[in-house]
C-alpha cells in the first residue's frame, strides 16, 4: 500500500526529523512540506493525501483551526512540544499525538497505527460494496449507502468525484475511472472523460449528448461510437 502524506509545520528542524523517519518507509511517499497551514490547503485539495504531519503553533493559522476548517479529509498526526492539547486533538478524530523530540520507536507506533487504519478503511469499503445493488461511498469520513437504482450520473471533478442521484449529491474524494470499475457494467457506461452515466436514466439522446434529467451530459470523441451503440441498443 503506497502511502502520501505531507508535514506541516514551521521549525525546520522538526520537519529534518520527521523526512529522517520517513526515509526508514519505502511505502511512504513524501508530497511536501509547508511551514504554515495556508500553503497547505492546495496541496491537501489536489493530492489524494493519506495523513498529514500537523503542527499546532504556527503563523498564519494554528493546527487545530487547520483541521476544522479543511474539507478533504485525510488523517492527522498531531507533532507539537505541547502536551496540553491531547484532548482537544483526540475531539477533533487525530489519529496520534507525537510530542517532540520524537524517538523513532515512537514514531513507529504511530504508522503502524496509520497503516492498519487505512487497511481497516479499504477492506470496510471493499466488504460494502460487495452487495451489487448499492455502493459504499465515503463522504466526510463516513461510509455513505448509496443505491445503484438512484443513481444518475457521475461527474470528474480533478481529484473529486461527484455523485448525483434522484436523492442527493455526494463529493467523494476518488477518480472517476475507479469508481466507474466498481458499478455494475451492465447498469452504468463512462461516455466522456469526465462523465459515467446510469443507463435506465437516459431520457434521450440528442446528437452527441445525453438528457439526464434536463441535464445534457456530452459523449467524448473517444467514447463516441462505442458508447452510443451500446446505450441505442440498450434504449431499443
Amino acid at each position: 500500500m503506497n502511502i502520501k502524506c505531507i508535514i506541516i509545520d514551521d521549525e525546520p528542524l522538526a520537519i529534518q526529523v520527521i523526512e529522517s523517519h520517513l526515509k526508514e518507509f519505502s511505502n511512504i511517499e513524501l508530497v511536501g512540506t509547508y511551514n504554515n497551514p495556508i500553503d497547505a490547503f492546495n496541496a491537501i485539495d489536489s493530492n489524494d493525501i493519506d495523513i498529514a504531519f500537523l503542527d499546532i503553533n504556527m503563523p498564519k493559522m494554528n493546527g487545530l483551526d487547520f483541521i476544522k476548517n479543511i474539507e478533504s479529509n485525510p488523517y492527522f498526526i498531531i507533532t507539537t512540544a505541547y502536551r496540553e492539547y491531547a484532548v482537544e486533538c483526540f475531539d477533533l478524530d487525530v489519529l496520534d499525538y507525537l510530542v517532540k523530540p520524537i524517538p523513532f520507536a515512537r514514531f513507529l507506533k504511530s504508522i503502524n497505527k496509520l497503516t492498519q487504519q487505512l487497511y481497516i478503511d479499504k477492506a470496510d469499503t471493499t466488504i460494502a460494496n460487495n452487495d451489487k445493488s448499492y455502493i459504499f461511498l465515503k463522504v466526510d469520513k463516513k461510509l455513505v449507502k448509496v443505491k445503484f437504482e438512484n443513481v444518475l450520473y457521475i461527474e470528474s471533478l480533478k481529484d473529486y468525484i461527484k455523485v448525483f442521484t434522484t436523492t442527493g449529491d455526494y463529493l467523494v474524494h476518488k477518480t472517476l475511472t475507479s469508481i466507474t470499475e466498481e458499478l455494475p457494467s451492465n447498469q452504468f457506461i463512462r461516455i466522456h472523460r469526465s462523465f459515467t452515466i446510469a443507463l435506465d436514466k437516459i431520457d434521450a439522446v440528442e446528437g452527441n449528448s445525453v438528457l439526464i434529467k434536463n441535464k445534457r451530459v456530452p459523449f467524448g470523441r473517444k467514447y463516441l461510437n462505442h458508447a452510443k451503440s451500446l446505450i441505442l441498443n440498450n434504449l431499443g
